[in-house]
């Protein structure tokens, strides 16, 4: 067995493709997976300049957008559901 082979079946990207209302995550496998912003809040309310701050985490495993402390699996994305979207959530009020 090559040891350079995958040994599992988690969908890795290979380049993220930014546009004015979504992002692209291309797949290693030439499949491309376009993302509204408003599936995510941070993203929703990120500038141009903060989305375009990107980087890879897991070697394509996941997306990571260190500006607006936002990582998204390519594994989630490919599940299809977005987290609540454009709004943060609600914080709870702790009382003494």
């Amino acid at each position: 067995m090559n040891t350079s082979e995958k040994t599992n079946n988690e969908p890795l990207a290979t380049d993220v493709r930014i546009e004015a209302e979504r992002f692209y995550a291309v797949l290693e496998d030439g499949r491309e997976i376009g993302v509204p912003y408003d599936w995510f809040w941070r993203l929703a309310k990120a500038t141009e300049e903060q989305r375009g701050n990107w980087r890879f985490i897991g070697k394509g495993a996941g997306i990571h957008w260190e500006d607006i402390d936002e990582d998204i699996s390519i594994k989630g994305i490919l599940k299809g559901k977005p987290e609540n979207p454009a709004r943060p959530p609600k914080r709870e009020l702790v009382t003494a």
